[in-house]
């Protein structure tokens, strides 16, 4: 579900892998199947007829999924852009929240109208708990951070988020980091410093500093929640409980939002922020959730991790572009610094895999 801020796009592909592996019967998508045929000479043209049509057919979900990627790498880096945009007319808070409901809303009335089975007994408990490590905690965090921090840096911060996976690894049992792991976290954290220190004055700024402590909190309960639905997806149903999760942390934050007094009357958050939380649901959390479901299962996950990558990028550029914010050679370099280390570790894991 990176949704978002959005930047994460409510969640990374390395969970997204352990949510596919399920069963077929668990999830509404299923691959095509395409029969080996076997039999006599009067069936042999029908047989090639039939294996030309597989071809043709799998070609074609192949430019689907590779345009459904092309969705996921931009939009997900839009929404960083988008959530910057919506928190300067509203509180921070209040607009993950309705965001998340709407979104949330959405697609729990989709799987009842499939007549999707809803969740029991220890399920609930995942249920919980994931809504409030990756919407929740880190949603609403992300959100809140790119109303004192560039919509760019929050969208590299929060692309480190790998680092933190292998960090937290380290204290499972009998866990051994690769070498080329540790160059890769080396790279990662030194590209974050090239990037800070084009910001060292602005760490005087006492919200400047908030927003990074925050951001950077997201980035490491994000990671929580990717391990623990590694360890927990086949427990319960993840496609259903995504829509119950976002429901679920839309109305927890809502009453975070009325506690702290952080809301405005909902007839008086003004049309800019109306227009980013649309675009945020629709193109943060439907399109681009959809499309990434699909690029998951028809792309190698090498070639999907493309999108981590790129989201961070599309977000730099366009923060600098649509809001004005600060691009400058140091930036870049330490952007390219940071991808390359995560590349590293990726690749790292993706072979011991």
């Amino acid at each position: 579900m990176q949704e978002s801020s959005s930047g994460y796009g409510d969640y990374s592909h390395e969970t997204f892998q352990a949510l596919v592996n399920q069963p077929s019967g668990n999830h509404p998508f299923t691959h095509d199947t395409f029969p080996v045929f076997s039999g006599s000479a009067l069936t042999y043209k029908a047989n090639c007829l039939k294996n030309y049509s597989s071809f043709i057919q799998q070609r074609e979900t192949r430019v689907k999924a590779l345009t459904a990627l092309g969705v996921v790498s931009f939009f997900w880096g839009t929404t960083w852009v988008a959530s910057r945009e919506g928190v300067k007319y509203m509180p921070a808070l209040q607009l993950a929240a309705i965001r998340q409901f709407l979104a949330g809303a959405i697609y729990v009335i989709f799987f009842i109208a499939k007549k999707f089975p809803w969740p029991k007994g220890k399920e609930w408990g995942h249920i919980f708990i994931l809504s409030f490590l990756n919407l929740f905690i880190t949603n609403g965090l992300t959100t809140l951070g790119v109303k004192y921090i560039p919509a760019g840096l929050g969208a590299l911060i929060a692309a480190i988020f790998p680092l933190w996976l292998v960090i937290l690894g380290i204290f499972r049992p009998n866990s051994k980091m690769p070498l080329t792991a540790v160059i890769g976290l080396l790279f990662g954290f030194s590209g974050i410093c090239i990037i800070f220190y084009e910001h060292l004055k602005e760490f005087f700024n006492p919200d400047f500093r908030f927003g990074i402590f925050i951001s950077l909190t997201a980035s490491i309960t994000w990671a929580s929640g990717t391990l623990y639905t590694r360890r927990k997806a086949r427990e319960f149903n993840p496609y259903f409980s995504i829509g119950l999760q976002m429901v679920i942390s839309g109305i927890g934050l809502f009453i975070v939002s009325w506690l702290t007094g952080l809301k405005v009357p909902l007839d008086q958050v003004p049309w800019q922020s109306w227009a980013s939380i649309g675009y945020l649901v629709i193109f943060g959390s439907l399109v681009s959730f959809v499309a990434y479901l699909y690029a998951l299962q028809h792309l190698p996950i090498g070639q999907l991790s493309i999108y981590a990558y790129i989201n961070p990028i599309v977000a730099v550029i366009l923060g600098a572009v649509l809001l004005g914010e600060r691009l400058t050679p140091t930036i870049g370099v330490g952007g390219l610094v940071t991808l390359f280390g995560l590349w590293l570790v990726n690749e790292t894991f993706r072979k011991r895999a």
